[in-house]
């Protein structure tokens, strides 16, 4: 195998870039996150350090974003769901657990859509999978040539402020300058050739019928980037889905109330087959080590 090792800011060369990625816990099924747009990794360290006891997590760098840099290529939500393949294989992973949030679902409904086969169950938070419509795709470029003209600096904050809840922004002001940072360290290349990928994107919508393994849909109830409507509609269109609404939470529900989502995702975890004991889900883990331990006292 390539790699055998475990940590966090691991890289791999993934068709011709170097992926940034954290391999934590251990499990039969890994569990992989996929950031959204325009962040990075770090976004899922509170479900790392969450589900490590009980699971394989790996959080990865997409390609151009955080430590994965790539200043020439044009990004594409069709390269990232290519490169999240390669990855796996890379990892000798044959089927894994996708987590995907904003961007990091676009890529996630990506692929499943074209390889079917290596996944076994979809985590879509705070995602859509609509294509973009022409006025959102002209107000996209516009914020192209804005930056070009002019920087990032007013796009970047005009964005911050449109992810978080209005309590979020007024009352978790660490959060806020933490993903702060994280927008601005990306590059001005890669901020606009994200949103030529997002807004290059094919509609998903078509194919959410033929989803036929466990899906939870996350969703914060005040998201105003991807509306809640747009994952009622995925929930009823993938048959046997979960839907959970996250109060007080917006665009990025897993950092806004991260209890909640770690519970939903627990939740999730525990009904899905095929674990060792190790992969468990964490309630369930712990309700068979009480039932060993009064055996052994027997």
């Amino acid at each position: 195998m390539e790699t055998a090792t475990k940590g966090y800011n691991l890289t791999i060369n993934v068709n011709n870039f170097n992926l940034s990625y954290d391999d934590v816990g251990d499990g039969s099924i890994p569990i992989i996150f996929l950031h959204g747009f325009p962040f990075d990794k770090t976004m899922w360290q509170g479900q790392l350090d969450f589900f490590k006891s009980s699971y394989r997590l790996i959080a990865c760098d997409i390609r151009g974003f955080g430590k994965s840099t790539d200043e020439e290529s044009l990004l594409s939500i069709e390269m990232f769901a290519d490169d999240l393949v390669t990855f796996m294989d890379k990892l000798y992973i044959d089927k894994a657990i996708i987590c995907g949030l904003s961007m990091g679902g676009f890529i996630t409904l990506n692929a499943i859509k074209r390889f079917p086969s290596r996944f076994e169950a979809l985590i879509l938070c705070d995602t859509q999978c609509i294509a973009d419509t022409p006025e959102v795709k002209e107000k996209r470029y516009k914020n192209i040539d804005e930056i070009e003209a002019n920087g990032v600096t007013n796009f970047n904050e005009g964005f911050i402020k449109n992810v978080f809840h209005k309590d979020s922004l007024a009352n978790k002001t660490e959060l806020v300058e933490q993903l702060r940072g994280v927008v601005f360290y990306n590059s001005q290349h890669v901020i606009s050739q994200g949103l030529v990928a997002l807004g290059g994107r094919s509609e998903t919508c078509t194919s959410l019928s033929k989803i036929h393994i466990p899906t939870l849909i996350i969703c914060g109830k005040g998201d105003q980037v991807t509306p809640l409507a747009q994952s009622k509609f995925m929930n009823k269109h993938i048959k046997g889905s979960i839907l959970q609404v996250i109060e007080n939470a917006g665009h990025v529900s897993n950092l806004e109330q991260p209890k909640e989502f770690n519970k939903h995702l627990d939740e999730f975890l525990t009904t899905l087959s095929g674990f060792d004991i190790l992969s468990i889900g964490l309630e369930t883990k712990k309700m068979i080590n009480s039932c060993l331990s009064t055996i052994n006292a027997c």
